[in-house]
């Protein structure tokens, strides 16, 4: 019988003002000593603010530690700095920081916090780190967070293409279900139930209020860390990841332009949920609701890569059973690219 034991945060705090209280949070988690991770390009506004609640607080930054790329490398020369009496590791910033502070967490087998400052996509609670390793991207297993902190106003002060990127990942829950439930059904793959189930609840539960305002980023928050404990719960990235993800690496393996994984993410949901014949009029009218349309015409994708990218798709996980393994879909992407309406001016 499969280990059905699963970790999952003690702290959630996600309101407005929650950046100011971390100091409290920290306190009450019995912490003392921490290491402060935050990305060298994050307002240092933000980075005092933390600094001002831990001290507040009678916490003690052994580090703070600038994040400069998001590399394996990087992260183990941040592991190996690390002082031998630092009982807590604190993640501050955008994907960068959050992966590097999770694995570095994971290597020293200590607690640690993740706390965003933009809602991009479901990466700040999950069991993998996204690391660059030998040229190429790739996952690591790594620490679920102990805490999650988001403060809301924050997050609604980033740029709004950051919440749009958000949104595009959550979405991809509604594909990603039915390709997990696809290879159950062709090939066996064990489907967790209540994982399926809890990543299908938290895009309708988005899609509820798809507003770019506090409570719209108090529901997106949730949505995204609820999809990163669904990976936790089933051990695989299956409830929040299928064919729209593979459309996306293929892309991000082509060397093309660099865009947010969301972006990509969104747009390829849409399409694959066409291909997967359901879904697609809610995440139409999400996307319409939200502004992300208008967002990628305003920045358009390269066709010539997105048409790559569908070749390629299939074989970025040869053993990752989707819609696209049943038969070669490229003929089809490529004509619903081409040919549908909200998708004109979205690809040059």
């Amino acid at each position: 019988m499969r280990n059905t034991s699963v970790v999952i945060p003690t702290l959630v705090r996600i309101k407005p003002g929650a950046l100011d209280r971390i100091g409290v949070y920290v306190q009450r988690g019995q912490f003392s000593r921490a290491v402060l991770l935050f990305n060298k390009e994050l307002d240092h506004a933000l980075v005092d603010r933390v600094d001002w609640s831990l001290a507040a607080n009678g916490i003690e930054v052994l580090a703070r530690v600038e994040v400069v790329n998001s590399s394996f490398e990087h992260a183990q020369e941040i592991f190996q700095s690390l002082s031998a009496k630092t009982d807590v590791i604190i993640g501050l910033g955008g994907g960068k920081a959050l992966d590097v502070a999770k694995y570095t967490a994971f290597l020293t087998r200590l607690p640690y916090i993740a706390v965003p400052t933009a809602l991009s996509n479901d990466g700040f609670c999950s069991p993998q780190s996204s690391l660059d390793f030998k040229g190429k991207r790739r996952s690591f297993a790594s620490a679920m967070p102990y805490g999650v902190v988001v403060d809301t106003q924050v997050c609604l002060n980033a740029p709004r293409i950051l919440w749009l990127a958000g949104i595009g990942d959550s979405v991809a829950k509604i594909t990603s279900v039915y390709d997990w439930k696809l290879a159950f059904r062709i090939k066996g793959t064990q489907v967790d139930d209540f994982a399926a189930l809890l990543s299908d609840a938290t895009v309708f539960q988005l899609m509820a209020k798809p507003d770019h305002d506090l409570e719209g980023m108090r529901l997106l928050a949730t949505a995204l860390m609820l999809n990163g404990i669904a990976m936790e719960i089933c051990g695989s990235s299956r409830p929040a990841s299928g064919s729209e993800h593979l459309i996306s690496h293929a892309l991000d393996l082509g060397g093309g332009k660099s865009r947010l994984h969301g972006l990509q993410v969104g747009a390829a949901t849409y399409m694959v949920s066409q291909l997967q014949g359901r879904g697609t009029e809610r995440i139409a009218e999400l996307f319409e609701a939200t502004g992300f349309w208008t967002a990628l015409r305003e920045d358009p994708f390269s066709r010539t890569d997105w048409e790559a990218a569908f070749r390629a798709a299939p074989t970025v996980k040869t053993d990752f059973y989707t819609v696209l393994s049943e038969q070669d879909r490229t003929a089809d992407l490529v004509h619903i690219m081409d040919t549908d309406p909200r998708l004109q001016g979205i690809f040059t």
